[in-house]
């Protein structure tokens, strides 16, 4: 039998949805796609919709009942799963099987649990899905692409290649979850209302500052340009886990991992060298080359693939246009004894022997 739990979900996570002041148009246009998209998503829908309009009608029983009382038959008339043969054609069916009385008949109070009991499990799903699902708008990037966003509260987020944000502005704080890449924090001050990065278990807080935060997998990097930016995570401490928080100065850059937090301080001017990406360039100064090439992997769906340890190793220096990839490889290959092979996803990197000297005659 096929699991019909992401589907039930998935219909959760639209109710929900659904029910938020920004639902429009578009939005529903989403929904009836997904609706369509398979038969389990149809059933999944018809039967989640059906029980959540039906819950409204619970605060009706509900008024009817003095609580702690089992209501009597007259006060559950409300029609939720109608248990009668009018509104339930499986009573029918039940009769003409022969089942016993005590199946096709139950008490009162019995349906009335087993309709609160249904109201709670589809809330529970629904409540769920509202905080799993983001809460304000997204913005994302292509790979090779940045994009600027101007913020409700005068903020500015400068997105880099292949990254994905959602913003939730509330009146006492602004988060911003980086669920991938790379973005720059410009951040309008109010002290009434701190501005935080979420990036997986690790914030970023700040009240009027700029910083950028980088995000591969698990690991996080900050690196501030102005004011003071507070790192705040979680480190293990035998078999506890601890809270800790550390406050960044401009010219520092944070490394957080699983293994913990290394903040190293550096001149302004080479922090700013690190956010060269805002401009569309990639800066190296003694830079190893499987390094360089890790970076420019970032902007271009052709990545550089190094097999000779040797030619990794090479340093390399220079500001380069970020998606000109090729024309990185051609000045690599020019000064280096290096020899590139162009696939259509990739660019192999191998090393040329240097030609053997000749003996005078």
């Amino acid at each position: 039998m096929e699991n019909r739990e992401p589907a039930e979900f998935a219909a959760a996570a639209w109710i929900a949805r659904r029910e938020r002041e920004d639902w429009n148009e578009s939005d529903s246009e989403k929904l009836s796609a997904w609706i369509a998209a398979s038969t389990d998503n149809r059933v999944a829908w018809l039967r989640l919709n059906s029980s959540w309009q039906q819950t409204t009608r619970l605060k009706t029983l509900g008024a009817q009942v003095p609580r702690g009382t089992v209501p009597t038959p007259e006060q559950t008339s409300v029609p939720f799963f109608n248990s009668s043969e009018e509104g339930n054609p499986g009573a029918s069916t039940a009769v003409k099987a022969g089942l016993p009385e005590s199946t096709r008949k139950r008490p009162a109070w019995f349906d009335v649990r087993v309709r609160v009991a249904a109201a709670v499990l589809v809330c529970s799903t629904i409540t769920l899905a509202w905080y799993l699902i983001p809460r304000g708008p997204s913005y994302e990037t292509a790979v090779g692409v940045l994009q600027a966003v101007p913020l409700a509260d005068g903020s500015r987020v400068t997105l880099n290649t292949n990254t994905h944000i959602n913003v939730h502005l509330t009146t006492n704080e602004r988060e911003v979850n980086l669920t991938q890449g790379e973005a720059y924090f410009e951040v309008a001050k109010d002290s009434t209302r701190p501005f935080v990065v979420m990036a997986g278990d690790k914030r970023v807080v700040a009240v009027g500052t700029q910083f950028s935060v980088r995000r591969d997998g698990e690991d996080v990097r900050v690196f501030v340009t102005e004011g003071k930016v507070e790192v705040e995570g979680v480190a293990a401490t035998g078999s506890n886990t601890v809270q800790h928080a550390t406050q960044l100065d401009a010219g520092s850059i944070a490394h957080a991992s699983a293994d913990g937090l290394v903040v190293q301080k550096k001149p302004l001017a080479e922090v700013e060298q690190f956010l060269s990406w805002r401009s569309g360039y990639l800066a190296f100064d003694r830079t190893p080359l499987a390094a360089a090439a890790a970076e420019f992997n970032r902007y271009s769906k052709r990545q550089i693939v190094i097999e000779d340890p040797a030619v990794a190793a090479i340093l390399v220096g220079g500001n380069f246009r970020a998606t000109n990839v090729e024309a990185f490889v051609r000045l690599i290959e020019s000064d280096f004894p290096i020899a590139a092979t162009v696939e259509p996803d990739r660019i192999i990197l191998t090393g040329v022997p240097a030609p053997a000297p000749q003996l005078q005659k």
